[in-house]
């Protein structure tokens, strides 16, 4: 276990700095998102000419409205119009036809998307940029050659490894354990699923990784896949919900069939629809950072970059707090563990 924890310091040290990882202290609490107006009200700017498209992977889920409430609130601090507009269903072809119509509307001088395909979208974001549209990336990258930097929320090794952590503490390091992924092809997803499992390979030996199963971000789609997997695998011990639908999802399905405290849900989401089920013990933590700061974020520096203005590491941004830049990928800070201690201290 020494060895475990000093790895994951490490990497803490190596991907991340600004405040402390981990379950936040009783005591000590930064409530990321209210429904309070903006403390930036009083300092507006005038409204200007640039209008920025924000396209998520998918609408009307709580993850993505949060992103939407902060796209919203900055567009209003920064006096930048903001277009939040994305597919009912996470698929790239979706997204993509949306992107052309933003192009042919000719109306957008940013178009900022979190990728359902790395690759199939390439083709119009690259048309994008002919057309003198700046484009970049958040949430899920695509490649690289068709956007100008992304916009990470953490590090992708120190949360995955983290997550795969959060599991192994609650099920004593050994059993059956799946993992409820999102769309198969997004890159965010996967990168996140490749250190999960080089973290179960290099560390958790006594425990074995018996499915993975894509819920292409539909929450009824998730519950029908959580209620087959603990049909499937009798002696299940945990689900890793790596998609913001999974834990919510893989929560009811552990209640409903009585497994609360034999089967462990662990994984990302919002704290708000996981406030029931981590109080009852149907889950046990949640991870996530804060999506109406990603939101925010992703408008305040697309706002910077079409007047030319780059990020760069450690900047500050009003209204977010300090930046990293590595490469081409800006990384806003560090996740939050939520449990049933914490979790009434926040609000998204």
């Amino acid at each position: 276990m020494v060895k475990k924890l000093f790895s994951f310091q490490v990497l803490l040290l190596l991907f991340v700095s600004g405040c402390n990882f981990g379950v936040a202290n009783n005591n000590e609490y930064k409530v990321l998102y209210t429904n309070e107006p903006s403390q930036q009200d009083d300092e507006k700017q005038q409204p200007s000419d640039y209008t920025v498209a924000i396209i998520p992977k998918v609408i009307n889920i709580p993850y993505f409205n949060a992103v939407e409430e902060g796209a919203m609130e900055a567009g209003k601090d920064l006096g930048v119009k903001v277009i939040y507009k994305g597919p009912t269903i996470a698929d790239s072809e979706h997204q993509i036809k949306i992107i052309d119509e933003l192009i042919q509307n000719e109306e957008v001088d940013v178009i900022a998307v979190s990728a359902n395909d790395p690759e199939k979208l390439v083709p119009v974001l690259k048309k994008a940029q002919n057309h003198q549209i700046k484009v970049i990336t958040w949430d899920a990258d695509t490649m690289p050659e068709a956007r100008d930097f992304f916009i990470n929320m953490v590090n992708p090794e120190t949360l995955g490894r983290h997550l795969m952590d959060t599991l192994a503490w609650n099920v004593d390091e050994q059993g059956e354990f799946a993992i409820m992924t999102g769309a198969n092809s997004a890159s965010n997803l996967n990168e996140w699923l490749k250190w999960i499992k080089q973290h179960q390979k290099e560390y958790y030996p006594n425990m074995k990784l018996v499915e993975i199963a894509a819920t292409d971000d539909d929450p009824n789609k998730a519950y029908l896949i959580a209620k087959q997997l603990i049909k499937d695998y009798p002696n299940l011990k945990g689900i890793i919900g790596n998609s913001s639908v999974g834990p919510p999802a893989a929560a009811q399905a552990v209640k409903e069939t009585g497994k609360a405290g034999s089967i462990a849900v662990v994984g990302l989401s919002p704290p708000n629809p996981m406030n029931e089920y981590l109080k009852d013990g149907s889950a046990q933590i949640i991870t996530l950072w804060s999506p109406k700061k990603l939101g925010y974020l992703t408008v305040a520096l697309s706002m910077n970059i079409v007047t030319g203005s780059y990020p760069y590491d450690n900047q500050e941004i009003p209204g977010v707090g300090k930046i990293r830049r590595i490469d081409d990928v800006v990384i806003m800070g560090e996740p939050i563990d939520f449990t049933k201690e914490n979790v009434d201290q926040y609000d998204f």
